[in-house]
């Protein structure tokens, strides 16, 4: 087989002339095929196996390369295999079964209450659009919506609707991931919102009558808009972390849960599927309680 070098500079500039990638993308498969070839040192690239492979898994990851970078860098490995196997003669692609560490689950980030509160009770414009960004951060709060279901809300059920608001029950009818249905509880603040909004909503009505969230032009929100909404309502509220819906999502979830100490119901809430998806909301809020153990307990705190 020809020499490493010879034979990745071919791949490269496969990628590069016929697939067209990127200058970002091309640096970084040559990173990636940089490290390849280290591995290999003086053996051709043939003949390295899986073994190989998961030993070069198990040192990066001991080096502190996370669980993302070394999938990235299996991804780039196992494409040039599957390119190198139609040019010769392979008993099998050494990477094709070879997986990277499970990555650590990440625990949501959610305001403080404080933060939240900070954050619903900001001054407001007093324009039509302050009413209806403002009846949209109380709802999100209140109810814990995921963005795709905001938007699709109608303001009240229609023969078309797919989730709407029953203002008068309180709650909102939602149509969730897997199209699960769920009813959820909305908030008096949260209510407060939305009447004053649907009391000015008609100055937008134009082309989707039966939406609640209306853009100035008259169209249904759209997701990308009310991101932008939500980040720019936190940074005049002064709040500086980075605050989108689905920050008042978790923040919606993990309030509760430290109230209520109730799993099953933030996971009906949410609308998980299971709980095991509602369950890394457990070790959020213990580190709530570790915290205030911290602070509070005397043989907890450190001497000085």
């Amino acid at each position: 087989m020809r020499a490493a070098a010879e034979v990745i500079a071919e791949y490269l500039a496969m990628l590069e002339h016929q697939r067209h990638l990127s200058e970002h993308t091309l640096r970084g498969y040559t990173h990636e095929l940089s490290e390849l070839r280290a591995l290999a040192k003086d053996r051709p690239l043939d003949s390295l196996t899986a073994a190989d492979i998961r030993g070069a898994v198990v040192r990066a990851h001991a080096g502190g390369l996370s669980s993302r970078s070394i999938a990235h860098r299996l991804s780039a490995w196992r494409a040039f295999y599957r390119w190198l196997a139609e040019r010769v003669d392979m008993p099998a692609n050494p990477v094709a079964t070879v997986r990277a560490p499970k990555r650590e689950k990440t625990l949501p980030k959610a305001l403080s209450v404080d933060d939240a509160m900070k954050l619903m009770d900001a001054p407001q414009a007093g324009t039509t659009e302050a009413l209806r960004d403002h009846a949209m951060l109380e709802l999100f709060y209140s109810s814990g919506l995921r963005l795709a279901e905001l938007v699709t809300l109608d303001v009240r059920h229609a023969e078309s609707s797919v989730s709407w608001l029953d203002l008068e029950s309180a709650e909102v009818h939602v149509q969730g991931k897997g199209k699960r249905e769920r009813k959820v509880p909305v908030g008096r603040k949260a209510i407060d919102a939305l009447r004053a909004w649907i009391a000015v909503r008609d100055e937008f009505v134009k082309h989707e009558p039966h939406a609640l969230f209306l853009s100035v032009r008259g169209n249904r929100m759209a997701p990308g808009v009310v991101r932008e909404r939500v980040k720019r309502l936190a940074l005049l509220a002064g709040i500086p972390s980075n605050v989108h819906p689905h920050v008042l999502r978790h923040s919606f979830a993990t309030h509760v849960l430290q109230s209520s100490g109730d799993l099953r119901a933030v996971q009906e809430l949410l609308g998980h599927a299971s709980i095991t998806a509602t369950q890394i909301y457990t070790s959020l809020d213990f580190q709530h309680l570790a915290r205030v153990y911290d602070a509070a307990h005397p043989r907890a705190k450190k001497r000085d």
